[in-house]
């Protein structure tokens, strides 16, 4: 058999690459290499020829191959191996594909479930406006969201909506509410400046963000946002949009959309807007509270600029108008509403869920408010403790002017309502000192005595509790007239005792005074704390012939269409003072302003009457004054509650009490005091003050009825306490009780 022959009909198996070359080589007894001998080293060896097959051989002998060039098969190899990783590519990147999409559904899945309900994605109402009116229709105050109404696309002048379209959108009209070129434009702008420079939000997606979205700046709100922006594409057309948005953008100063805007910064409708008027309107939308022009006018103005040229290159106005436009918008901005009014449009929002429930519509507010007497108020407050705020140490104040009928003409809660919105008048609550004795006399009143009743101005001892006057000095026997008008009080402890703590604290509450009073005997110094509103509503009845009233600013509410939803009925209080006993009250109270406390208070041709109040260390000062047509309180003091110096209510709260009721009474016909009593015993107490604060009276007759002694002279008590407040140059109301108690 030839070498390397197989067996016959054995299967042959395909060889490629090296082994399949080297399969067809036969070695011959020639082709070996004979073993050498000496001498032959050197010589070349002659090729042996190779083997031919012999023909009578049993097989042929197999075909010659030719052994495949390696460059050949390498190429083959690296087709092959490319071939094995292109097909892997598209594999694996089938696989990412998929998880992918699998993660991008899930994404939107995500947002979708914390998205508002389906049932309340619909644009929401406009949020309600309240609109706060004076007794004269004009408007005092607005609160809500908005204060704007809404403006169609159609009445606003072209020029409007395309300076927001230039510079916040110019693809507005050819997106679907995402903007893939503005947002890569956005972020190359982005990290070429190295920080947030533009944004890439269209108008659609800030609309959604106004209406269903918080401001907050997280990845899950942005998600929302886009979804949100889509829908409303597929849900509203391009002008409904555009108009939704100039309806509900916040424009900075508390104006939510153009027409709000327009009336804050320039003083009329959105319609009527000029080309500079436009663009700093637009301009305003990238930062309302840093560009607002009553905070920041050099900074609008050259954000106008901006806009203005945004929209000469978006071809929407010339370059002259652009030019014409610079720095010519007709700015007209009014007050931020820091005004004292602020005080009571709180009061208002405070109460109108008692008087309507939950508002969810725009309504109309009627109230008893004049803005004539709130803008005298005002300054009275203002004036004077910008005036001697300094001198006597106090910050704060408050005034309640109210007609006898309890409707609220005027309510100043502090002297700068930007700087605090704490309402003095209403929330605060402070001891009133003296201003709280006429309850005191008119409950003794009611128990029998009269204004001529006399009794003992004398030192006291309850149990420790001395209660003293201010100079120390005692006057003896005194009518009940001469103690509320001088402020004694040895003779307001002496009487509160004799009717009965609880009795004062019911008369109080009987007349409209509603804090817990604490019925002990320094009640009769006013220990307890009441709020201005209170104390002044307390009063009225003295003013209207014995009446209670409820203090109040509301007369009517109504909505934009005119139905009204409340209407104030009148008091049904009654008689709360029999009208013989207001006409006794309102004779002794005449007297603190005539020859007492608060002489300073004088209303050149009307009857008035009221009651001082300072309590201990000076810490609060009070004024109550009024007169058949109004009835105002004024308080003075320091929101922490330090004392003042040496501030009574006969000086400073007298002071503004005038110089606001003087301004208030001009022009309104001349009325007095309901039963109000001049002469007969009133001028025997003119005689009996003047002889009181001179020498030593003779003996007077005692009248009938009445246990008593005349007035001595006065008399000197123990050298003056070093810790006594001293006497006021306002007046007598002085007095000291201790440092515990104040009046």
């Amino acid at each position: 058999m030839a070498w390397g022959r197989k067996k016959s009909g054995a299967r042959k198996e395909p060889l490629f690459g090296l082994q399949a070359a080297l399969a067809d080589l036969r070695l011959s007894p020639e082709d070996r290499i004979p073993a050498a001998t000496d001498g032959d080293d050197d010589k070349p060896k002659k090729p042996v020829p190779k083997r031919k097959p012999e023909e009578d051989d049993d097989e042929p002998p197999p075909r010659e191959r030719k052994p495949r060039p390696a460059r050949g098969g390498a190429k083959r190899r690296a087709k092959s191996r490319g071939r094995i990783r292109f097909g892997r590519l598209i594999y694996w990147g089938a696989v990412l594909g998929l998880w992918a999409a699998i993660a991008i559904i899930g994404v939107v899945v995500w947002v979708g479930a914390h998205l508002p309900a389906i049932q309340s994605l619909e644009v929401p109402k406009r949020p309600p406006t309240i609109q706060i009116v004076g007794i004269d229709g004009s408007v005092l105050a607005t609160r809500g969201e908005m204060a704007g109404t809404n403006v169609a696309l159609k009445d606003l002048p072209p020029h409007l909506p395309k300076a927001f379209i230039a510079i916040e959108d110019r693809r507005f009209y050819s997106h679907y509410g995402i903007d893939p070129v503005g947002i890569a434009r956005a972020a190359v702008t982005n990290i070429l400046h190295r920080g947030v420079s533009q944004g890439g939000s269209t108008l659609t997606q800030q609309l959604a963000k106004n209406l269903f979205l918080t401001q907050e700046r997280t990845m899950a709100r942005k998600l929302q946002e886009v979804e949100l922006a889509l829908w409303l594409e597929r849900k509203h057309s391009k002008n409904e949009i555009l108009e939704l948005y100039l309806n509900r953008v916040y424009f900075g100063s508390g104006a939510y959309g153009v027409e709000a805007a327009a009336q804050r910064y320039f003083g009329k409708s959105a319609r009527n807007v000029t080309v500079a008027e436009a663009a700093m309107l637009a301009g305003l939308v990238k930062s309302p509270s840093r560009l607002a022009p009553n905070r920041n006018p050099e900074g609008a103005e050259q954000r106008a600029r901006i806009v203005l040229a945004a929209m000469a290159e978006a071809k929407f106005i010339s370059d002259a108008q652009a030019k014409a436009s610079i720095g010519h918008p007709s700015y007209n901005v009014k007050p931020a509403g820091a005004g004292t009014v602020n005080y009571v449009a709180d009061w208002i929002g405070e109460v109108l869920d008692d008087l309507v429930g939950q508002i969810d519509q725009s309504i109309v507010v009627q109230t008893t408010i004049d803005p004539k007497l709130q803008s005298v108020a005002e300054a009275a407050i203002i004036d004077e403790l910008a005036a001697k705020s300094v001198k006597f140490n106090v910050t704060q104040g408050a005034l309640v002017a109210m007609a006898p009928d309890g409707a609220v003409r005027a309510m100043v809660g502090g002297r700068n309502y930007a700087e605090s919105q704490y309402n003095r008048a209403i929330t605060a609550k402070r001891q009133p000192g003296s201003a709280f004795k006429p309850f005191i006399y008119l409950t003794a009143i009611e128990g029998g005595l009269t204004p001529e009743t006399i009794r003992q101005d004398a030192p006291l001892d309850l149990k420790g509790w001395r209660p003293e006057n201010y100079t120390h000095e005692y006057f003896g026997a005194v009518t009940l007239t001469q103690a509320l008008a001088m402020s004694l009080n040895t003779v307001a402890v002496r009487v509160g005792l004799e009717v009965g703590p609880k009795n004062v604290a019911r008369t109080a509450h009987r007349l409209g005074i509603s804090s817990k009073l604490e019925a002990n005997p320094s009640i009769a110094l006013g220990t307890s704390e009441v709020s201005v509103i209170e104390l002044v509503g307390a009063y009225a009845p003295f003013a209207n012939g014995g009446l209670g009233v409820s203090p109040h600013v509301v007369t009517k509410i109504r909505t934009n269409e005119g139905k009204l939803l409340y209407a104030r009925q009148p008091d049904q209080l009654g008689q709360v003072i029999e009208p013989r006993h207001v006409a006794m009250m309102n004779t002794m109270m005449q007297e603190t302003l005539l020859s007492g406390t608060a002489r300073k208070a004088e209303i050149p041709g009307w009857m008035a009457a009221g009651k001082t109040g300072t309590s201990q260390d000076f810490r609060d000062a009070w004024f109550i004054g009024y007169t058949a047509n109004l009835v105002t309180g004024v308080w003075l003091g320091n929101d922490d509650n330090s004392p003042t110096k040496k501030a009574t209510g006969g000086g400073l709260p007298v002071e503004v009490w005038t110089r606001f009721m003087r301004t208030a009474h001009q022009g309104v016909a001349v009325a007095g005091l309901p039963n109000s009593q001049r002469g007969g015993f009133l001028s025997n107490l003119f005689q009996t003050a003047s002889q009181v604060s001179a020498a030593p009276s003779p003996p007077a007759p005692a009248p009938s009825g009445s246990s008593h002694r005349p007035p001595p002279a006065r008399t000197s008590a123990p050298p003056p306490n070093p810790s006594a407040r001293p006497e006021a140059a306002a007046g007598l109301d002085g007095w000291l009780v201790d440092r515990l108690f104040g009046r």
